[in-house]
């Protein structure tokens, strides 16, 4: 198990990020989970409140490094 993939204060593996990225490009991570389908799960239902911000879901070490 890879440092990166963990939370510090569970030992849990929570792999998958939820992203939100806003109009200026700005990218903030959102939370961490087990699951893709989890992560998923979440990044739609923020979707569906129609804000501007775009929600993602990307695999721990991919992606534009999202600010947390």
């Amino acid at each position: 198990m890879r440092g990166s993939d963990t939370m510090s204060d569970s030992g849990a593996v929570l792999p998958w990020l939820v992203i939100r990225q806003d109009d200026g490009g700005n990218r903030y991570r959102v939370g961490r989970y087990a699951t893709q389908a989890e992560a998923q799960k979440v990044a739609d239902g923020l979707d569906d409140r129609r804000h501007r911000q775009v929600y993602r879901v990307e695999r721990m070490g991919q992606g534009g490094g999202a600010r947390s």
